[in-house]
C-alpha cells in the first residue's frame, strides 16, 4: 500500500518536511481513507499520524574576522596628496595653453611626461621650462 500522497498531504497541511511524518502501522486503513486536510488534522489529533521533532544540525562556528595587513585601510600620505594637487594644477594649465594654441602638440606631450616624472617644483618652474622649449 503506497501512502506517499498521504504523507505529502500531511506535510503540506502541517508545514513540515515529509521525512518528519510517520504513520501508525495499526491504523493504516483510516489513513488511506483520509482525503481532506481536515481529515489529516483529525488523524493527527487521534495519534494515527505523528510528527517527529526536528533533528537539528550542528551549528557552524563562524571564524572571527582577522585584521591582517591586507585589511587595513589607510589614508594616502601627505606626499601623495601634494603630488596629486601639483599634477592636477600643472596639467590643467597645460590643457588651457594647448586649447588656446600657445603650445604645439609635440611640446605638450613632452611637458606632460615631465609632469609625470615630477620634474617641476611648481607652476612658475613649469612656465620657465615652457619658455625654453
Amino acid at each position: 500500500m503506497n501512502l506517499q500522497k498521504k504523507k505529502a498531504l500531511t506535510a503540506r497541511t502541517m508545514n513540515v518536511g515529509e521525512s518528519r511524518v510517520t504513520f501508525n502501522i495499526g491504523r493504516l486503513d483510516e489513513i488511506k481513507e483520509a482525503i481532506t486536510k481536515q481529515d489529516i488534522r483529525d488523524l493527527i489529533a487521534s495519534k494515527a499520524i505523528t510528527i517527529r521533532p526536528i533533528k537539528g544540525r550542528r551549528a557552524v562556528v563562524k571564524r572571527k574576522s582577522r585584521r591582517g595587513l591586507g585589511k587595513v585601510r589607510r589614508r594616502p600620505g601627505a606626499r601623495k596628496q601634494e603630488y596629486v594637487k601639483l599634477t592636477r594644477k600643472l596639467r590643467g594649465y597645460l590643457a588651457q595653453a594647448k586649447a588656446k594654441g600657445k603650445l604645439p602638440l609635440d611640446k605638450y606631450y613632452i611637458l606632460r611626461k615631465e609632469i609625470r616624472a615630477r620634474a617641476f617644483r611648481d607652476l612658475a618652474h613649469m612656465k620657465e621650462r615652457m619658455e625654453t622649449i
